[in-house]
């Protein structure tokens, strides 16, 4: 059978597909690339799986109805679905809200829909996101607390996408698992993200921003954990239960929150680069710290991160030195 992973050329997506063709699933991956950022990064990261004879890739725009369901004719055999596609970043839903909704709530109801119209589906994994805590002060974040604060149109979307899997699953009986994952790092990362910026800035010797006046904390969880939650949870599908739909959310996250200022240090060793910071206030849309409670993600789904923040940023400045050197 095949997994359908969306967002494939993305940066979780790339590393979960290649965890799954490399245990021998045939992948199916669809991914839009489009301009968000550099899209040549994209293709290097799709050109890693295009050597899997066990991997297909189709270029759609899963929000495109039309289109998504046309490309998806023929792929025989899609049992699962690895949803990862969307519309990322915090701070560019001030600029373009309508991405948004068109890609986030849109590319949710169709990736829905085909799971309720396919014959024998097994499990619909999603991206969520640790945005959805917004304006919550308790920490740790547990997936029991209420998200109804959010602070960014980006956290709303991803609060949508959950309500309309438990809707689908509700309805239609479709096992649907949820992950709110929280601040992914590592090889192959996102250029919108703070390290990529502190790094990019650092290599130049650019001062960095650092908003809130450094009173900012981040639950920093690296790429390999994330993929190894992601994995374990397509591998667990939920049962109805006690009433309730086969739905389930989880934090995934490094269970670990570390001073901004605490990452910038260790940043500076791995990279071997003093940083000047300039600090800025707080952005609209973002929030102080964020801390996963990941006690339920450990007892249903076996998760423990094993990455810390140094080991993971010494990973990440080995590729960024790498990928720079040979696109410089």
């Amino acid at each position: 059978m095949t997994v359908l992973v969306t967002g494939a050329a993305g940066f979780i997506g790339m590393h979960v597909s290649r965890v799954l063709l490399e245990r021998g699933e045939t992948v199916l991956g669809i991914d839009n690339l489009n301009d968000y950022y550099d899209p040549a990064l994209k293709a290097a990261r799709l050109a890693l799986l295009e050597p899997y004879e066990n991997f297909r890739f189709v270029k759609v725009d899963i929000s495109d109805k039309d289109a998504f369901f046309d490309a998806l004719q023929q792929a025989d055999g899609v049992d699962r679905t690895v949803h990862l596609a969307a519309q990322a970043g915090v701070r560019y839903s001030l600029i373009d809200p309508y991405a948004y909704v068109q890609t986030n709530i849109m590319g949710q109801l169709n990736i829905l829909e085909f799971a309720r119209h396919r014959e024998g589906f097994r499990h619909l994994v999603y991206a969520s996101s640790s945005s959805v805590y917004g304006g919550n002060t308790k920490l740790p974040f547990s997936t029991d607390d209420r998200v109804d604060n959010p602070v960014s149109l980006y956290a709303a979307t991803k609060k949508a996408d959950e309500l309309m899997g438990h809707a689908y699953a509700h309805l239609y009986d479709i096992p649907m698992t949820g992950l709110r994952f929280f601040t992914v790092y590592g090889p192959w990362g996102r250029p919108d993200m703070s390290v990529y910026i502190f790094s990019e800035k650092m290599m130049k010797g650019e001062p960095i921003p650092v908003f809130n006046h450094g009173d900012m904390k981040r639950d920093f969880t690296f790429i390999d954990d994330i993929v190894n939650g992601v994995v374990r949870a397509l591998d667990s599908p939920p049962e109805a239960a006690d009433g309730q739909a086969p739905q389930r959310v989880y934090n995934i996250g490094n269970n670990k929150p570390e001073p901004l200022l605490d990452m910038i240090a260790a940043l500076e060793q791995a990279l071997g680069v003093k940083a000047r910071i300039d600090y800025q206030p707080m952005q609209p849309g973002d929030v102080r710290a964020t801390y996963a409670d990941i006690e339920a993600t450990r007892r249903d789904l076996g998760f423990e991160p094993t990455t810390s923040l140094r080991e993971g940023l010494e990973q990440w400045a080995a590729w960024y030195r790498a990928y720079k050197g040979q696109n410089s």
